[in-house]
């Protein structure tokens, strides 16, 4: 295979998301996969709507999962720039060479005029394009019409009775009839170059090899494809993602999770959890296999083994997922990623960073997020408000709660010297006598944790100590 240069060409107008993320993640493993260039550019020719911000998010997002780019306007390489904003004078060149050529030409219809073309093209319920009438104007004539009629655009001269049909990697052979596109827009001035004609300038300049991105974009290809010909550019090939849906196969959005990939790191998921995670996205390996490691992913990634059909995002594996790469995690690690939640909780105060690890190994099997962490170890830093019925265990009266409590209370100060093990096994006899389990231990783990979900209430002593054990069972007694 050729060399291989792939890109991901966000728009900074907003946010970087999930679907943008995956596609940067499939350019990446496959340009890695055979040893060729991964280039990040920024579609940046959307004055109103671009922002700074927006741009910063994309190149973080990027960074936290650990998709570098080779080249990109952070790290500059042979066939900068790597901004639409910096490469104007490209597409002015490109334009006029089209406008010379006749193979493009100044449209003078007003929006209003368009507009109701558009309308009585669906009321007849036909295909919505323009084939325009001033595509047969003299180009001088043209020329001198810019003059009183400036708010013109530049349109492509679609060449008639055609059909442009591509082999994509993914979906196989595509075609489409040149008559179905119209004369299809690509400036609105000579200096001011539209996305199918930036596209096609930026990808020759940059070398791409391979284009992978969204069906979406599929419509997008034949018109692309006419300008490189006519441009007398190289043709690279094409692969088209399917779309990232929702469970209920709708269109991703907000409401199936978060969709900011800042978001997701915030929220608690790991970047290897994520990147594992939009890797599955339309892609299988086609064995059993759903954790795979960054090198494992990069060695066998293919096309071929990239589904036509709507990728779901199941959050729920999602937080499976990232539980795996959680419980996999070195405990020194899990605790410093988790320290910012606790802190931002106002729970770490004098306590040793020994007794915050093993709080945090304690929850560590159950986590499925970092964010998670606060709500699920509160206690230990905190005295626990509850409702005191949450004490009951079953049909328990009030008096047989304080029993239960007092006689976990004298065990603990009798058995104080031994180690938890023994402590332990010596409640454990105890619950056996009273032949209820729950009527001794339910109490018991409530009182330490004011929760009715959490770890075993012997774990929870070896972490607090004996002395503030004791007090929690004396405040529960008293509530």
């Amino acid at each position: 295979m050729s060399t291989i240069r792939t890109r991901i060409a966000p728009s900074p107008t907003g946010f970087l998301h999930i679907g943008t993320a995956r596609t940067a993640l499939f350019n990446y493993l496959f340009a890695k996969k055979y040893g060729g260039t991964f280039v990040l550019r920024i579609e940046d020719t959307d004055i109103e709507r671009s922002e700074k911000k927006f741009e910063k998010d994309i190149f973080e997002g990027l960074k936290w999962l650990g998709i570098n780019a080779d080249e990109s306007p952070e790290n500059k390489g042979l066939y900068g720039p790597y901004r639409q904003s910096e490469r104007t004078q490209d597409y002015s060149r490109a334009i006029r060479k089209l406008l010379v050529e006749e193979k493009a030409f100044y449209c003078f219809h007003t929006e209003q005029e368009l507009e109701q073309e558009k309308d009585e093209l669906m009321a007849a319920k036909k295909p919505i394009l323009h084939v325009c009438e001033y595509r047969t104007l003299d180009r001088k004539e043209a020329e001198m019409l810019t003059q009183t009629k400036p708010n013109f655009i530049i349109r492509f001269k679609t060449p008639i009775g055609r059909m442009i049909s591509f082999n994509d990697l993914i979906r196989g052979e595509v075609a489409f009839e040149s008559d179905l596109l119209g004369d299809f827009s690509i400036a609105k001035r000579v200096d001011a170059a539209l996305y199918n004609l930036a596209v096609v300038v930026d990808d020759e300049a940059m070398k791409i090899s391979h284009v992978i991105r969204g069906e979406d974009h599929i419509a997008n290809t034949p018109k692309q494809m006419l300008l490189i010909e006519a441009l007398g550019f190289s043709l690279p090939m094409y692969a088209h993602l399917p779309l990232i849906l929702g469970k209920d196969r709708s269109k991703l959005s907000k409401r199936h999770g978060a969709t900011s990939i800042i978001e997701y790191r915030e929220i608690g998921y790991l970047p290897e959890a994520l990147f594992n995670f939009m890797a599955l996205l339309g892609w299988n390996s086609g064995t059993a296999q759903e954790i795979f490691s960054r090198d494992e992913l990069i060695s066998q990634f293919s096309l071929e083994k990239v589904q036509k059909s709507g990728a779901i995002f199941d959050v729920t594996k999602l937080d499976w997922m990232n539980g795996e790469y959680i419980r996999k995690m070195p405990i020194e690690e899990l605790t410093r990623l988790c320290m910012p939640y606790l802190t931002k909780a106002h729970f770490i105060h004098t306590q040793s960073n020994d007794y915050v690890e093993h709080v945090i190994a304690l929850e560590q099997p159950r986590l499925k997020k970092l964010s998670e962490i606060t709500e699920k170890v509160d206690y230990f830093f905190k005295e626990s408000a509850y409702d005191k019925e949450l004490l009951r265990w079953k049909a328990i009266t009030d008096d047989e709660i304080r029993e239960s409590l007092n006689m976990a209370i004298n065990l603990l100060q009798e058995n104080q010297e031994k180690n938890i093990t023994e402590i332990e096994r010596i409640f454990l006899e105890q619950a056996s006598v009273m032949g209820d389990r729950g009527k001794f231990l339910w109490p018991l783990r409530v009182a330490l944790t004011g929760k009715k979900n959490s770890p075993g209430p012997f774990e929870i002593i070896h972490i607090l100590g004996i002395k503030e054990a004791i007090e929690r069972l004396i405040r529960a007694i008293n509530a």
